[in-house]
Order: C-alpha cells, then structure tokens, then sequence
C-alpha cells in the first residue's frame, strides 16, 4: 500500500513540474551545434518547417543582455520570439500581471518574468519602458564601450510567473526588436517546434536530425531541462529501492511465522509422512502457504493503496495549507499502471524467496524426530 501511495506521488510531483516547465519549453527544439545562430531560411531549415508533422514553428534569439530602469540593473536572458511563439508554447496562459502582448500598432512590447520584474520594482499598473543593452556582433576588439553595446528602450505590458528559475531568467521581446538591436537580421539562435497531436516525439526528433546533419541539435523536453528530470528519474530510483529493501526486512516476519508454524506442525509433518507424504511434497505445502501470506498482503496493499491514491488523484481529500502559495490546492497524485506491475512483481518475488527459506527446516530426521 505504502509502495503505490509513494510512487503515485513522485508521479504526480513529475506531472506537476513536467507542466510548469511545459509551458514554457517547446516539444522540440533545433539549435546549432556550435552554439551560434543559422540562417532560419536555409533550405534545410525551410524543409523541416514543412514537415507533415509539425503543427508550429517559431524563430528563437536569445541573448543575455542587461536591463536597466530607474536606476536599476539586472543581467537577464532576452528571449526574442515570433508570432508563433504563443502556439508553441503556453506563455499566454501563466500571466501573473497584464497581458501577454508584444506588438500593436507599430509598438513593440515586452513580457517579463516576475523576478525580473521584482527586482527592477515594475508592475503590471503601469507599462514601463526598460531599456535593454545587448553586446554588438562585430568583428576583432574595441576599447570603446560605447561601440560594443547598443540599447534600444521596450514597454513592458505584462509579468508571467511559471516557475522561479524561468521566472528570475527570462525577458520576451519581440524578435523584429532583438535583430534591429544587435543585427541579427534573418538569423535566430534556435528553432522551438510544436508537433501535431498524436505523433511520436522521439521518431520526429530522429527525422530532423537525419535531415539537418551534424551542424544542428534536436532537444526533447528531456534534453532541454535535462538537469531537473535527471534528478526526478534518480529520486524515483532511490525511492524504489529504500522501499523494495524496507519490504524485504519486513517479509522476516512470514520467515519467523513460518518456523513457528513448522514446529507447532511438527507431529502433524510427521503424521501426514507416515501415510505417504515425501518431504519433497511436505516442503510445498509450507512453501506454498508462506507464499500465499505475500500474495494475498499484495493484492490487498495494491486494493487499499489504489483507492487512497485514486482518490486523491480525482477528489484531492488532501489539501495544502494555504492553498494561494502552491500551483495546485492539492497534493498531486498520479497512478500509473506499470507502477502497479512493479509492486506485485517485487512483492511477488520478495515472498517467494522468503518462503523457500524456513522450509528447509522439514528434513526426513526432522520427520522421523516427530512421528506419532
């Protein structure tokens, strides 16, 4: 029971972060190998966004610059997007304050993260203009500071709030406004994609990386943020096995049960070997009893656990105590078949290793010391 209920909730805290972090990153997203920008209508770029199975494609430039309003300063990621950008992602639905707008009536406009927003004292209240510093991209060395930044002011028209490391990271802008500022016209630094409905990322991924070569990188969702789902995947991991091992000092219990067993049995062993029971056949009716323990603990464990689990899933009967400081009201809980599997199957061997061990104690001397 303890095993469904704790892996349901590593599945729903994965659900809950994979979500956050899914609104922000795109299913797929193609980068230059080397790290720079590509041209974005270059034959092989030009031939992946018509692929059958993608749905949208949006031109990425993204670029630490510094932020500057009323005599504040703060190092960000400028994110330059498209007018895709809002099909691609979820961006639009995580605005904490004012709108998700970036272009209107020739009017550029930005959206920041809320820490960003924090830290230089902006509110949705009114639109602030921030001035944005961006290195140049020139050849050789200057001396002049002066020549190797250009700064262009943006009015910012709304804060979204996803999850702290995006939200302290990243400035949108609109991408006309980052090539005018550092002269990146026809270029972006990545290509962020949704796929249609139903296809398999990971076919689509081997697809475009077959057609661009060696001079691009395809990322998944995995490989973007491969950090926080490394430390997911190894706490699973973890947890699987501090539970597996707790269950298999627990399973001691059917071990000292069934010796007790045996020696109340004893004269009965003995008895029932008189009328023709060989100790082959002796030792699996114990065998099978002891195993009969587990299998029946486990089906009911996984009945209990399955509707405690499945009842938070759908009733939240468990809530957090402040409901407005969370994403969600409730403890996230998700029950996954295979998770399921692998309760009965560890159970299952568990018990069947414990209950071969007491049944070596039914020996023909013990047989013989016990006969009526």
């Amino acid at each position: 029971m303890a095993f469904i209920l704790v892996l349901s909730v590593f599945n729903g805290l994965e659900d809950l972060v994979s979500s956050m972090f899914n609104s922000f990153d795109p299913d797929l997203r193609i980068e230059s190998a080397e790290g720079g920008s590509f041209n974005v209508d270059s034959n092989l770029i030009v031939s992946v966004r018509e692929m059958p199975e993608i749905a949208y494609s949006s031109e990425i430039i993204e670029k630490n610059v510094l932020l500057e309003y009323d005599k504040k300063q703060v190092i960000a990621t400028m994110k330059a997007v498209d007018e895709n950008f809002v099909n691609v992602s979820g961006l639009d639905t995580m605005i904490y304050e004012g709108h998700y707008l970036l272009h209107d009536n020739s009017i550029d406009y930005a959206v920041a993260g809320y820490g960003i927003a924090a830290r230089l004292g902006i509110s949705s209240d009114v639109m602030y203009a921030v001035r944005v510093w961006a290195p140049l991209q020139t050849k050789g060395y200057t001396m002049n500071i002066q020549n190797a930044f250009n700064s262009r002011a943006i009015t910012v028209a709304g804060i979204f709030s996803i999850q702290q490391e995006l939200d302290d990271k990243y400035f949108i802008v609109p991408i006309e406004f980052a090539r005018d500022l550092m002269n990146y016209e026809g270029k972006a630094t990545a290509l962020e994609i949704k796929l249609v409905s139903g296809v398999n990322p990971k076919k689509v991924q081997k697809k475009i990386s077959q057609t661009l070569g060696n001079g691009f990188e395809v990322k998944n969702r995995f490989e973007q943020k491969p950090l926080v789902y490394k430390i997911l995947k190894t706490e699973r991991l973890a947890i699987i096995a501090i539970l597996s091992f707790i269950l298999l000092v627990s399973s001691f219990n059917i071990i000292g049960s069934m010796i007790m067993m045996i020696l109340e049995k004893r004269k009965d062993i003995g008895n029932i070997n008189a009328i023709g029971a060989n100790v082959d056949k002796l030792r699996r009716i114990f065998f099978y009893q002891g195993w009969m323990i587990s299998i029946i603990g486990d089906i009911i464990g996984i009945i209990i656990g399955l509707a405690l689990a499945l009842g938070q899933q759908y009733y939240g009967w468990l809530k957090f105590s402040s409901s407005g400081a969370f994403l969600t009201n409730a403890y996230p809980v998700k029950v996954v078949f295979t998770d399921v599997m692998l309760v009965f199957s560890v159970v299952i061997v568990i018990g069947f290793i414990i209950a071969k061990y007491p049944v070596r104690f039914i020996t023909k001397k013990f047989i013989d010391q016990n006969r009526i």
